[in-house]
């Protein structure tokens, strides 16, 4: 009987820095062949294309578009919350990574940001998928600042946005008992961004979190996501057949009324941009909207190079990604997440600068 393929899945709120975890192992993958499942939000696969980005697999599969992905390592699931989607969104990729054994030593999952993780683990009981994988871990990604200010995540109304968009979404709960669930089905613990606070914080934060787990589990610090792949693969836990000692508040949910103001947006500009003259610009625009969440790529003049920005709150990321393909389109692509959002001011802002 062929070896089960191990799933390590990947969970924690939005913006404690999973996609970073994944592009850091990603590059240093050491020869093992992954691939990835994104439970992206919004309309544009930003985190799928930051992961492609790595230029890990062959250019070939990489450019592979939603009509031939099973020919692609990296998975983009976009209809909603994959906790509560398993059937319709997770089987099926599943089934054909299946089919794909023999060319796959690990498949990776980054849930979004909302997802419990014992309704997907117990997605791996169902024989089909029992057969061929099995969950060698889950890792559970605590942004460690966020923590220590009591919010859990470093921007409350991006979660509520998330939340409110995805009508998929079956589970709506308090993220004290959500931060609670991600740890007690974890087999590890990272305390990512660490460098946002000093050493007796990142100390009270590691005493909280071992509080919480209701049994012995691994913690590990890291900052931007840079660790080295065996702490984050080889633990054959076989979660599925444990999960009796991973408790959950959210076994059994009802259905609950979404926020029709909650919505998400995206422009996408043939033309360059200063970066620091952009974040500015974003920054006014989401004090004039309530926009809780940007990220995108950027075009930058005389640059070969495609720049990423991330903005969380009042905080904003850039770094340079990958250069940019002869045949690929040098376009400034943004999404926003946010209520009552103006798209079409959001555009005219933007294009008058």
């Amino acid at each position: 009987m062929a070896t089960k393929i191990p799933v390590t899945v990947i969970t924690g709120f939005l913006g404690s820095g999973k996609t970073s975890i994944i592009r850091h192992l990603l590059q240093n993958n050491q020869g093992r062949r992954i691939a990835v499942l994104v439970n992206e939000f919004g309309e544009l696969g930003i985190d799928g294309e930051l992961l492609k980005s790595c230029q890990i697999c062959p250019e070939d599969e990489i450019e592979a578009n939603q009509e031939t992905q099973n020919n692609n390592n990296i998975f983009e699931l976009t209809n909603g919350c994959l906790c509560c989607t398993v059937q319709e969104e997770f089987y099926p990729t599943m089934r054909e990574l299946i089919k794909r054994r023999d060319s796959i030593d690990y498949i990776i999952i980054e849930t979004s940001g909302l997802a419990l993780p014992k309704p997907l683990v117990k997605a791996f009981r169902w024989q089909e998928i029992r057969n061929a994988a099995t969950v060698d871990a889950v890792i559970t990604v605590v942004d460690c600042a966020a923590v220590a200010a009591g919010t859990f995540a470093s921007d409350l109304d991006a979660i509520a946005a998330q939340r409110q968009e995805d009508d998929s979404l079956e589970h709506e709960t308090p993220l004290q008992e959500l931060f609670e669930d991600q740890l007690a089905c974890a087999d590890l613990v990272i305390l990512n961004k660490t460098d946002l606070v000093d050493s007796e914080t990142q100390a009270q934060v590691l005493e909280l979190v071992k509080n919480e787990l209701p049994r012995v589990v691994k913690i590990v610090s890291s900052d931007y996501g840079k660790l080295d792949p065996s702490i984050l693969l080889g633990f054959a836990a076989a979660v599925e057949d444990n999960l009796d000692s991973r408790p959950s508040h959210h076994d059994t949910e009802e259905d609950h009324d979404h926020d029709d103001e909650i919505n998400s947006t995206h422009v996408i500009l043939d033309r360059t941009f200063d970066p620091e003259k952009l974040q500015s610009r974003l920054e006014k625009l989401a004090q004039e909207q309530e926009i809780y969440r940007i990220k995108g790529f950027v075009a930058v003049a005389n640059k070969p190079m495609r720049l990423v920005m991330q903005g969380v709150g009042n905080r904003f990321d850039k770094f340079y990604d990958r250069p940019w393909k002869l045949e690929e389109a040098k376009q400034t692509s943004l999404v926003f997440i946010g209520r009552n959002l103006q798209s079409s001011e959001i555009e005219s802002q933007l294009v008058s600068l």
